[in-house]
């Protein structure tokens, strides 16, 4: 049996490793410098290229796609992952780890001085040339101890079978079905409780400026769009320029949990960068595209006073030039950030969480706070995605634009636009426009 796996931009096939649950609990596990694509994927393998070029990452190992196989092998044998897949989603997360796997785990542990971590999935098509997946699977943040890692392991594992991530394997040709199982490793490194974290573009041509957006503490807020986020543009020349959101909370460690807070009021219209440390993001994402060999995505955090990176991958689809600053053209007319380019017309429906799924109907302009990773099926019906934060370089924005449909984030106040009008979006330039003519198709 084999599973096919993407390495270097192309797809490789990979013969199934079974593993001999005797082995030595250190043999197990694949410490993340030595981490490579072709058994611990593609966010994993890059990590341990940027390790390996000495470049900052938080130590770690990974669980590769060989342990994953051989603890959840029997669970689904000759089923395609179309059918029952919430079932074999939950089975996958209630099956104990197998008692080798927890040794590894407690000896690994102890290695990294029993600190918290950070737990993230590396599947097969995470972080190619083709698809980022990006947002498609689990990660578990600020988890301590051997019996909660182990838990967040099967989570990292069950979100393989997770009705986004199918979708999203569906939407790029990659659905699962048949004889061919996609496949996951887990990575496992130190947490970082940061100060202000964010995500980079770095130019894919030399007169193109490096994009940067950051916001106050953990990552997620700005990854899965949860807060609007600071911007930087550091062009060729050296000059930075900046447009300074409103953030008014912020994700934390405390103690063994997550917390959103509330920024200080002083802090929330506060710079998170001075341009010396933008300057300095720009020439490590530069470094870092440089080892890769192409532009890249980048996950970044400042903690410890030192710049850190989390995460990098292809650039998969690149956000639309900023607009010229200027007032919208009338008063039916909001204006936010351009995300994915094109325009369309259709029904805006307000989403504010899953139950409201079921009212999105094929060709609606989805309106929401934000975008979580989940409501990621959504992306395939609707013409157009609107929200009320996040930033051009968020999760919500990538997956817009790898699925061709405008989007127009952080608008403040969007959800009040009437349910059921008709609006047409301007992802190009950062409109949306209440309109009294029918629903158009899209243009891309």
């Amino acid at each position: 049996m084999t599973v096919w796996i993407a390495g270097h931009g192309h797809m490789v096939r990979l013969q199934r490793i079974v593993v001999n649950m005797t082995l030595k609990t250190n043999e197990l596990f694949v410490p993340l410098a030595e981490a490579t694509g072709e058994t611990c994927g593609g966010k994993a393998g890059v990590l341990g290229v940027l390790l390996r070029a000495g470049l900052a990452v938080p130590d770690g190992f990974v669980v590769p796609f060989a342990v994953h196989d051989a603890a959840v092998r029997d669970l689904a044998p000759h089923t395609s992952h179309r059918h029952g897949l919430g079932t074999l989603r939950a089975a996958v997360e209630s099956r104990p780890l197998p008692f080798a796997v927890v040794k590894a785990l407690e000896r690994a542990l102890e290695g990294l001085g029993n600190q918290p971590v950070a737990v993230r999935s590396s599947a097969a098509n995470e972080d190619t040339s083709e698809a980022s997946a990006a947002g498609q699977y689990d990660s578990v943040l600020a988890v301590c101890g051997v019996a909660d890692v182990a838990a967040a392991v099967r989570t990292c594992w069950a979100s393989l079978h997770s009705p986004r991530a199918t979708a999203y394997r569906t939407r790029f040709g990659e659905d699962g079905s048949g004889s061919e199982d996609p496949a996951i490793a887990v990575i496992v490194q130190r947490h970082l409780d940061a100060e202000v974290s964010g995500v980079m573009f770095t130019p894919a041509g030399q007169d193109e400026p490096t994009a940067i957006e950051a916001s106050w503490g953990l990552g997620p807020s700005v990854a899965a769009g949860t807060v609007t986020p600071d911007t930087y543009h550091v062009h060729p020349d050296g000059t930075v320029t900046c447009v300074v959101a409103d953030k008014p909370t912020r994700l934390d460690r405390v103690g063994t949990q997550l917390a959103t807070r509330a920024v200080p009021r002083e802090s929330r219209q506060r710079s998170t960068l001075d341009e010396a440390t933008a300057t300095t993001l720009a020439t490590l994402g530069s470094n870092v595209a440089a080892t890769l060999g192409a532009a890249q995505d980048i996950e970044w955090s400042i903690a410890d006073n030192r710049l850190w990176l989390l995460q990098a991958r292809p650039i998969t689809a690149a956000p639309p030039a900023p607009p010229p600053s200027s007032a919208p053209s009338g008063p039916v007319t909001l204006s936010g950030t351009p995300a994915s380019r094109g325009t369309a017309t259709g029904t805006a429906r307000t989403v504010q969480g899953p139950q409201d799924f079921g009212r999105i109907r094929p060709g609606d302009i989805l309106i929401c706070p934000y975008t979580d990773p989940a409501w990621t099926p959504l992306l395939r019906i609707a013409a157009g995605v609107v929200t009320e934060a996040g930033g051009a370089l968020s999760h919500a924005a990538i997956v817009a634009r790898e699925h061709q449909i405008p989007a127009v984030l952080g608008i403040p106040g969007a959800t009040t636009i009437t349910d059921g009008s008709v609006v047409t979006i301007d992802g190009t330039a950062g409109t949306v426009t209440t309109t009294h003519a029918g629903p158009t198709p899209p243009t891309r």
